[in-house]
Formats: C-alpha cells, sequence, structure tokens
C-alpha cells in the first residue's frame, strides 16, 4: 500500500449536504492544535457529519494558552477558558467526547510518544474518516500546527496500521491496526473537496462565537465566515462550502 502523492490534486469534487457519502462515514476521528480549529475550518462539515449519524471524537492537542493579547489573564487560567470554550463549541457541533492533551502551545513534540497517543487514538476510535491540519498550509503555520500534522499523519500512515508499531498496545491492552480510508484536510493551500455547508454554516458560526477568548467583534466575525463559504463555494457552484484536501489511504 503507497501513500498518494499529497503534491498531486485530485480532481475536484463536491459533496452535498444530503450526500449519501456522508451517511457512510460511521465514525470520525478529528485531531487539530488548538481550540477553535475545528469551528474555523470544518465546523460546517463537522456538524453536517453529525447530523448523518456520524459518532465523532475530537483531540485537541495544546489548550492554546498563549493564544492572548491579554497582559493580565495566566496562561493557565487561559486555557481553563479555552478548554470550557470548546467543549461547548463541540457539543454544539455535535461531537461526542473531547480530549486535551496539553502539550504547551508553541512546544508540541514530534516524538514516538505523541504519535503512540495518536495511534491509540486511531485504533480505539477506528475511525471510516481522520480530519487533520494540512502540512501545505497557505501561509506560515503555527509550531504546534506544524508539529500536530506531522504526528498525525504518520500515525495515521504506517503506525495504525502495522502490527509492530507501538505492539503494547495490540498484545496489553487488546487494541487492533487499523487503516482509516481516507483524511481530510484543513487549511489546504491545494484544496480538492468541497462540503456544501448551507444547512449548517450559522450552527458553524454560532460555534466558533463559544470561543469568546478568541472573539472582538461577533457581528464582523458573522460577515466574514458568510464571506469566506461563498467564496470558498463559488467555484463548484454551491452557495456556501468549505474546502478541504482529501488523502485516500485505502
Amino acid at each position: 500500500m503507497s501513500i498518494p502523492d499529497r503534491s498531486i490534486s485530485n480532481a475536484p469534487q463536491s459533496i452535498s449536504a444530503d450526500s449519501s457519502r456522508l451517511r457512510e462515514i460511521r465514525r470520525a476521528l478529528i485531531v487539530v492544535a488548538h481550540p477553535d480549529d475545528v469551528e474555523a475550518h470544518c465546523g460546517g462539515t463537522v456538524a453536517l457529519l453529525a447530523a448523518a449519524g456520524c459518532v465523532m471524537h475530537l483531540v485537541v492537542c495544546t489548550s492554546g494558552e498563549k493564544g492572548t493579547s491579554d497582559r493580565e489573564v495566566t496562561p493557565a487560567d487561559l486555557a481553563d477558558q479555552r478548554e470550557r470554550e470548546q467543549i461547548e463549541a463541540a457539543t454544539l457541533l455535535g461531537i461526542a467526547a473531547t480530549t486535551f492533551l496539553r502539550y504547551p502551545d508553541g512546544e508540541v513534540p514530534t516524538d514516538g510518544a505523541f504519535r503512540g497517543r495518536i495511534v491509540r487514538h486511531i485504533r480505539t476510535q477506528q475511525p471510516d474518516l481522520v480530519i487533520t491540519h494540512d502540512p501545505e498550509f497557505p501561509w506560515p503555520a503555527y509550531t504546534a500546527d506544524r508539529a500536530v500534522v506531522a504526528v498525525t499523519l504518520d500515525a495515521l500512515y504506517p503506525d495504525s496500521r502495522d502490527h509492530l508499531f507501538f505492539p503494547e498496545q495490540i498484545t496489553q491492552d487488546g487494541l487492533q491496526p487499523h487503516v482509516t480510508p481516507e483524511a481530510w484536510l484543513i487549511m489546504s493551500r491545494i484544496p480538492d473537496l468541497y462540503v456544501d455547508i448551507s444547512p449548517t454554516l450559522e450552527r458553524k458560526i454560532d460555534a466558533r462565537l463559544k470561543h469568546a477568548s478568541q472573539l472582538s467583534n461577533p457581528t464582523a466575525l458573522r460577515q466574514s465566515f458568510r464571506a469566506r463559504a461563498a467564496e470558498l463555494g463559488a467555484p463548484v457552484g454551491l452557495a456556501f462550502a468549505e474546502a478541504l484536501k482529501l488523502v485516500r489511504f485505502a
């Protein structure tokens, strides 16, 4: 089995809000760097999957404790606030469970221990789909983003598939190797999968607004999110869309 070359774009395709393809995805794992990454970049898609009956688990690798210009707030207090905001937002989108790995923001490792934690989530959840960041960001990415995507893609292929990677998970914990059929990558500069989020755009925005610590002007955010969704949908004839990169592993 070989991994597709991520530098080669697939033919663009769109997924309608009532597509049978959404209903075929029964379990999904979402791995992101910060609270609010889901709501900002794939909240409409996640809400559609939830409405179609998909059980989703979210792994947030940092608590975003450095993401503020407020000189008075402490990292611990900000982390606590951002985790609470994320749980509220995830619940609104229909995500079943949220796990915080609590790596220091800006200091996320790319070591075997981190890969093992993501492999464990994959083998435990046995997902049909993983949603995570794209390594080919359209702008200079945060250190945490780069670390998370490197580890998650390695965990997807080949680590979670091959029994000799982290064998104690199998021999001691009873987990089984797993091949995730595909990944949808957010924040891509070469998207080829466009999801019609017309029915869930407002829910996406409402979920993003739960992140009050990262919000200065709710009205402006609502307007910008609607404009961005319209911009992404226009090339494929959708009123509102999110754009992702599709990578197949099976």
